[in-house]
């Protein structure tokens, strides 16, 4: 967790005043603050950061039914409410579910339904009157991580969210790599299982659905946090896991691999058995590296990236 963190009590008390007028001492004063942004399948978190500190925090859980109408006016409540007493200087957004970075676009999203090719930056950027900025969350996860958490100094990394769904990101030379259409990293659908059930984008077998929470519980009859105290279920797990890792390693043999999400926070649990399952799986003659950790900023591996990326 890096050094400056100050987080104060959700929820506090503060003005409602929506513009910064000539004769306010912070707008006068300099002080700027970094909205960030976290949109997930579960829950929503925002934070607002200033001088490298987080000053402010909030996490709610998502409202799917509510849809795309919902969430937006969730985030644009809390966002004037502290703009009552902090001046918006930029604001970075990670959101979970594939988006059109190049034209800053949600392209979709698979577990709330009316996000297609909405233009949420913005949106954001309209109502709110300060640059935005989006991307896919495990992308800026990745970025989080590789500037502020367990990624830093390793290069190039590779993280993955590791809850309701399942996304990756890669970081090389400190930036992250997005391919030729925004769509690199997607690993939460690659076939790890031929002919296995049918995941929520259409394809079979894909490692979001053998592994994610979204799944496990309709799978098994038990949330994933009961199913990780389960040593004989983990040991089974980890296999698919593994395979899909697997291709991360033999593919870019990145210098790390960081997992985030709330599955990743099972610890050792979790993290023991799925070492020795890729030094098991891994070609015996490979020398890469089975470097595999959990994320250091916990929850908020999104919201510091997308700081660095509100910044970037």
């Amino acid at each position: 967790m890096p050094a400056g963190i100050r987080v104060l009590l959700d929820g506090g008390a503060i003005g409602q005043s929506e513009n910064r007028l000539a004769g306010d001492p912070q707008w006068e004063n300099g002080i700027m603050s970094i909205l960030a942004i976290d949109i997930g399948g579960t829950k929503f978190s925002m934070a607002l950061f200033e001088d490298g500190q987080m000053i402010r925090h909030e996490t709610h859980a998502t409202q799917r039914e509510g849809g795309r109408e919902w969430m937006v006016e969730q985030i644009l409540s809390i966002a004037r409410l502290w703009r009552g007493s902090n001046s918006f200087e930029s604001c970075g957004i990670g959101f979970g579910g594939p988006v059109d970075f190049a034209a800053q676009r949600v392209a979709l999203s698979t577990h709330v339904d009316t996000w297609q090719n909405f233009p949420l930056a913005s949106c954001i950027q309209d109502e709110l009157g300060v640059p935005a900025v989006i991307d896919n969350d495990a992308n800026v996860g990745g970025l989080g991580e590789a500037r502020y958490g367990a990624g830093a100094g390793y290069d190039p990394l590779f993280y993955m969210t590791l809850s309701t769904g399942i996304g990756g990101g890669l970081i090389a030379g400190g930036n992250i790599y997005r391919g030729a259409d925004s769509y690199a990293g997607e690993i939460g659908h690659t076939t790890v299982r031929p002919g296995g059930p049918l995941c929520l984008c259409g394809a079979c077998g894909c490692l979001e659905r053998m592994c994610a929470g979204i799944w496990m519980e309709r799978d098994y009859g038990k949330t994933a946090k009961e199913l990780m105290t389960d040593p004989a279920f983990v040991l089974r797990y980890v296999v698919d896991l593994a395979i899909g890792l697997k291709s991360v390693i033999m593919l870019l043999n990145p210098a790390r691999i960081v997992i985030g999400g709330g599955i990743g926070k099972a610890g050792d649990r979790l993290f023991v058995p799925l070492r020795a399952e890729l030094r098991r799986q891994i070609t015996s003659w490979s020398r890469a590296r089975i470097d595999v950790v959990p994320a250091a900023l916990g929850d908020d591996s999104v919201l510091w990236g997308a700081l660095a990326l509100a910044q970037s």
